[in-house]
């Protein structure tokens, strides 16, 4: 017999029933694959691998600083362009 509910998500690590996400990287877990931790004033589960540093800022960092070089390098060529032209 069924208890009628829907499909019971999974933890990512064990396969077990899921508690909820991971607040870094949105996989779910269980409450035994998170740690809890504090921020401010609420308290966040991280998955085991977030937990130990498994995830890190350093690519979105990098991206965001090649992205902004694109951008500038962009602007000084089309400066460059126009005052070639006067």
């Amino acid at each position: 017999m069924t208890d009628g509910g829907g499909p019971v998500t999974r933890c990512a690590l064990c396969g077990r029933p899921a508690s909820g996400p991971c607040a870094r990287c949105r996989r779910s877990v269980c409450a035994d694959c998170c740690e809890l931790t504090s921020g401010g004033a609420a308290t966040f589960a991280l998955c085991l691998t977030c937990a130990r540093g498994g995830s890190s800022l350093r690519r979105p960092w990098l991206h965001l600083t090649l992205w902004l070089l694109a951008i500038t390098a962009g602007v000084v060529a089309v400066g460059l362009g126009l005052a070639a032209l006067r």
